[in-house]
């Protein structure tokens, strides 16, 4: 399983939105499902899935699918 696989199925899991759904435009306040409680459970369906630990900059920051990806960069993930 890739790890833009994972990171998918980690949206889908902690937004709880389609699988389907356009990633790249995925962002909060854009979707009705990325309320404050949706994003600590994407927080840590991230977090499971690649086994790091964010930072409060990071939590704070992830705002969209992309930003997640910037962020894993960021702790060694390749997407």
């Amino acid at each position: 399983m890739s790890n833009e696989f994972t990171l998918k199925a980690a949206f889908v899991a902690g937004l709880e939105v389609e699988p389907d759904v356009d990633f790249e435009t995925l962002a909060y306040r854009q979707v009705e499902e990325w309320d404050s409680l949706a994003h600590m459970q994407l927080i840590s369906e991230i977090e499971d899935a690649f086994d790091v630990m964010l930072d409060t900059e990071d939590v704070i920051g992830l705002s969209s699918y992309l930003d997640a990806c910037q962020i894993l960069r960021k702790h060694g993930v390749d997407i």
